[in-house]
C-alpha cells in the first residue's frame, strides 16, 4: 500500500490483485458466451418454427389431396 506523503505512482506501491482481475475477466467472457448462446438459441427457435409451419402445410396438403380423391371416387360411384 502507498504510504501517506510518498511521491510517485500509486501503481508502484499498491499491490495488483491478479486473481481478482482474472475472475472479472472470466466473468465477462462467460457473460458474453451466454449472450451469444441465447442469440443462437433464438435463431434455432426461429428456424424450428418455420420448419414446423412447412411440415403442417405438407400435412394439410396431403389431407386435402386424399379428401379430393375420396370425393372424386364417391362422385364416380354415384354416377354409375
Amino acid at each position: 500500500m502507498r504510504k501517506p506523503g510518498e511521491a510517485g505512482s500509486r501503481f508502484v506501491y499498491d499491490s495488483f490483485d491478479a486473481a481478482t482481475a482474472r475472475i472479472e475477466a472470466n466473468e465477462r467472457v462467460a457473460e458474453e458466451r451466454w449472450t451469444a448462446l441465447e442469440w443462437r438459441l433464438g435463431q434455432i427457435d426461429a428456424v424450428l418454427e418455420r420448419l414446423e409451419r412447412r411440415i403442417w402445410l405438407g400435412v394439410y396438403g396431403v389431407a386435402a389431396f386424399l379428401l379430393a380423391q375420396m370425393a372424386e371416387a364417391l362422385l364416380q360411384a354415384a354416377t354409375r
